[in-house]
């Protein structure tokens, strides 16, 4: 079976920033969704046509990735806003209430804590990079009928695939 809209594919990967430092790996394999929101249309493009035991390694520039890295997307809130327990790293989908207004949707990473004041991150942590994808086609199959009404393959969670097309921020 080939690769095609609406197929399931069962993707060995390494995913390296444009240096080709390690940013994420699965050498068991991962499923994906083909044609929805599991994979970066750029990767969805490149396994068209291909099969099982087909390998691809491809480059994604920022604008096909997860964008351009958006300095407007920073912004520094007082600390008291938030809980007592605080880390760089922290995620936050909702902001504390007192916290200026956010976009529906965003994401905001704590990159640092200091004199009272927090900074978060709006951007995906990706975002600004290029991307090197090194892929190995492990399976290919039919969707089953739930990932096919969710067009994903993560129905537990569908931002737990590497390439997520939707923006986390």
């Amino acid at each position: 079976m080939q690769v095609a809209p609406d197929t399931v594919v069962t993707l060995a990967w390494r995913l390296t920033d444009a240096q080709n430092e390690a940013l994420a790996e699965d050498e068991q394999g991962s499923d994906f969704y083909v044609g929805g929101a599991d994979l970066l249309p750029a990767i969805s493009r490149d396994l068209l046509g291909k099969s099982a035991g087909d390998s691809g390694a491809l480059q994604i520039e920022p604008t096909d990735a997860f964008g351009d890295y958006e300095p407007e997307r920073l912004r520094v809130e007082s600390r008291e806003l938030f809980p007592e327990l605080l880390e760089p790293g922290m995620q936050f989908e909702q902001l504390p209430r007192g916290c200026a207004p956010a976009e529906p949707g965003s994401l905001f990473t704590v990159t640092d804590i200091a004199d009272g004041k927090v900074v978060l991150d709006g951007n995906h942590p990706l975002a600004g990079m290029a991307l090197r994808v090194h892929y190995r086609i492990l399976e290919v199959r039919e969707p089953d009928p739930d990932e096919r009404e969710a067009q994903s393959a993560h129905l537990d969670d569908v931002d737990s695939g590497m390439f997520i097309m939707r923006d986390a921020s």
